[in-house]
């Protein structure tokens, strides 16, 4: 089988490394998730179609029968669940609109919010990642519903990630509708790409955090970790 080589931002092969080479590792993200500049010249509906089509042909390519009463409806199904689901957070259409309120009760000690679950996909296999996000900050003087948070962890994970860019995509939206640099971010998440296939490790979660601000400290990393853990 011939070897696809990956080449880098300027057209160039890398290095000279095949895919093979390369395997699972982070080539070329960031904290934007990598998108096309005509990412949504295609309507919803649009994009739906085609991606029934493709998937039809993929599922024909592995053999199987699309004219059985189990079979045929899948591809749109798929392409439903693709759009409206699994992938909506890449659509800026669905960013949650968050509210600020005045700090009324004048709590100035530190909010956590824990064991958020979310369901996401690898970029690298589009399987699952399945985990909680615990997310803590202080108020610069506003406060948000407690809802958001959640709208705001799941938006970023419906899209293909990588669970460091998740971590901190979601810190540095909250750090944005908070107005604040004291937030804290930690994901402990399953990722099928690691449980289900290659090395088939059943047992294993990943860990990532952000500490920002005031949470930027031995001290409140462990309190944190307390409420975490309690």
């Amino acid at each position: 089988m011939k070897t696809k080589i990956i080449p880098n931002k300027n057209g160039h092969q890398l290095n000279g490394l095949s895919i093979d080479d390369i395997g699972d590792d982070h080539l070329f993200t960031g904290l934007d998730t990598p998108m096309k500049a005509n990412a949504f010249e295609m309507s919803n509906d649009e994009k739906k179609q085609r991606i029934s089509i493709l998937f039809s042909e993929i599922m024909d390519v592995l053999g199987l029968d699309l004219t059985d009463d189990s079979l045929k409806g899948t591809p749109d199904r798929v392409a439903k669940m693709y759009v409206e689901e699994s992938f909506s957070g890449l659509d800026p259409e669905n960013k949650p609109k968050v509210a600020l309120f005045d700090n009324k009760y004048q709590y100035n000690q530190m909010l956590v919010e824990k064991n958020i679950t979310f369901y996401s996909n690898c970029e690298h296999h589009f399987v699952p990642i399945i985990g909680k996000a615990h997310i803590a900050y202080k108020s610069s003087g506003k406060v948000i519903g407690l809802s958001k948070l959640n709208r705001i962890v799941q938006y970023y994970a419906k899209r293909p990630q990588v669970q460091e860019r998740l971590t901190n995509q979601i810190a540095n939206e909250l750090k944005t509708v908070l107005e604040t640099e004291d937030v804290a971010v930690i994901i402990d998440a399953k990722h099928l790409c690691v449980s289900s296939r290659g090395v088939k490790d059943d047992t294993s979660t990943t860990v990532t955090t952000y500490y920002g601000g005031i949470f930027n400290t031995p001290e409140k990393i462990n309190e944190i970790q307390n409420y975490i853990n309690n």
